[in-house]
């Protein structure tokens, strides 16, 4: 006896193997593209942990790597030209800079990268683009750095107001990170608001005080001083003397102590 396929069961049938196809070929084709994604991504972790290292060669062959699968790698153009950077290229750097935030203008670390880079080549309103922009993205992971650089670049601009909103987040963001810390404290004093100052340096003292691994740079002790100096406290304006004068002689923070002290003669 032969089965009859009726003609609406045998297109409900072949519908059915024509849409399992599909399927099988898009995930074919969804699972390959999320293999190249993981690729990429680890050639250029494994790229980027050889640039801290000082190892560019290896670095390269990575990233090399990273660009044959995927050319328009925002994360990849901007480690090359970390590397580009190292090696002294700076139009090489610039470049792959810029093609990384043209292929990804939302990729925040390579705004960071570039924004360092300009800083460095004295591009402060260029840099302070590229730190702002990267700023504004809150689920960036290292914002408080980038406010801190912000407010590096603000000081270069001579905008003191600027950087002090700047240093303010940062410490806001980091809960009380040193160096964004002194900072903002160096900028009160310089505007003569030393009570505020005074509230951070406190922190920043503190927090020297607990850990044996972080000790006072010629800025921490000269702002000290200076603080010190304005709220009568010889005792300890005369200790922090005495590290600055010790520690760091030839420092820019000791001449300019030195210079501070023969105006009262």
């Amino acid at each position: 006896m032969k089965h009859v396929i009726k003609p609406s069961l045998f297109g409900a049938l072949l519908a059915m193997v024509m849409l399992a196809g599909c399927v099988t070929t898009s995930d074919s084709r969804f699972s390959k593209e999320a293999d190249k994604e993981k690729a990429v991504r680890n050639y250029v972790q494994l790229a980027t942990a050889y640039i801290a290292q000082g190892n560019l060669e290896r670095a390269r062959n990575h990233l090399e790597r990273a660009l044959e699968i995927d050319a328009e790698s925002a994360s990849g153009l901007a480690a090359m030209a970390l590397i580009y950077q190292r090696e002294g290229d700076s139009e090489l750097a610039e470049q792959s800079f810029k093609k990384a935030i043209q292929s990804d203008g939302g990729y925040t670390r390579g705004r960071v990268y570039y924004g360092a880079f300009l800083f460095g080549q004295k591009k402060f309103e260029a840099a302070r683009d590229q730190f702002a922009q990267a700023a504004s993205n809150t689920a960036y992971e290292d914002r408080g750095s980038v406010f801190f650089n912000l407010g590096r670049t603000y000081e270069q601009l001579d905008n003191p107001q600027a950087a002090t909103a700047a240093y303010q987040r940062a410490v806001e963001l980091t809960r009380g990170d040193a160096r964004s810390l002194l900072a903002l404290s160096t900028l009160l004093v310089d505007a003569g608001n030393y009570s505020e100052a005074s509230r951070y340096y406190s922190r920043l003292t503190g927090m020297l005080q607990r850990s044996a691994q972080m000790q006072h740079t010629p800025e921490s002790l000269l702002t000290g001083i200076r603080l010190a100096r304005h709220f009568n406290e010889r005792d300890q304006e005369a200790s922090f003397a005495l590290l600055l004068r010790n520690e760091h002689p030839k420092s820019d923070q000791y001449q300019q102590y030195k210079a501070l002290i023969s105006n009262d003669e």
